[in-house]
């Protein structure tokens, strides 16, 4: 199994930045994760929130633990609250079920980690995650939708 590496770790955050910055988001905050919910890289934007770190992180655990986008999880929760509920507690609530949460792939499909991305709504932290996945010469899950490895587009 392939674990994202610092360089493309950091070549995804300074992609979102740039981006958040290009489309005159709220300050934003990202974290990567790799499988098994290891922190690789952080960045926070200055002028960024409290609690950015955990939500960022949240977002990214929630992507891994599901093995869907942090938004797809959003939608679960809703559709299934007491299935979401018993994950919320068995996590011990790490999960966090709103959007700008992404699974990281390679170029074959293989899984290499998680971003999480917050500060903005979480349309646009979604839309902030896939660009900096895809600016690093990665791929997202609708980028694999035809590979051999699984992904989740719905639930």
């Amino acid at each position: 199994m392939a674990l994202i590496t610092l360089a493309q770790s950091e070549k995804i955050i300074d992609a979102v930045l740039v981006r958040a910055r290009e489309l005159q988001c709220r300050p934003v905050s990202v974290v990567i994760m790799e499988p098994g919910a290891v922190i690789k890289a952080f960045k926070k934007e200055d002028g960024s929130s409290m609690m950015r770190f955990e939500m960022a992180t949240g977002k990214a655990y929630a992507a891994l633990a599901l093995g869907r986008s942090s938004s797809l999880v959003r939608v679960r929760a809703e559709q299934r609250p007491l299935f979401m509920d018993f994950l919320f507690k068995a996590s011990e609530d790490r999960i966090f079920a709103e959007g700008g949460g992404m699974l990281i792939r390679a170029a074959d499909g293989e899984l290499l980690g998680a971003v999480g991305v917050t500060g903005d709504t979480q349309e646009r932290d979604e839309e902030l995650a896939a660009h900096g996945i895809r600016a690093a010469g990665l791929k997202t899950d609708e980028d694999c939708e035809n590979l051999a490895h699984h992904v989740r587009l719905k639930n």
